[in-house]
């Protein structure tokens, strides 16, 4: 597993679970769309952290400087 994303792409997938946390916690958003938003931030943890991202794969996408395919 290849590392396939960049600083600025886990910076900024951290934020946007961070506010989606924010979000669900606050009562903002409730029932089902808070379901999905917590979802989508785990995710966005997830792979922020392991600065891996399994959707780029078959778009061939890499964030990385180094600018290598995911899946070579």
């Amino acid at each position: 597993m290849k590392k396939n994303m960049g600083g600025a792409d886990r910076i900024i997938r951290t934020l946007v679970a961070v506010v989606l946390g924010v979000l669900i916690l606050t009562g903002r958003v409730h029932g089902a769309l808070a379901v999905i938003f917590g979802l989508i931030a785990a995710i966005f943890l997830v792979t922020s952290a392991m600065g891996f991202c399994p959707a780029y794969i078959p778009m061939k996408i890499s964030t990385c400087k180094s600018g290598a395919p995911a899946n070579k």
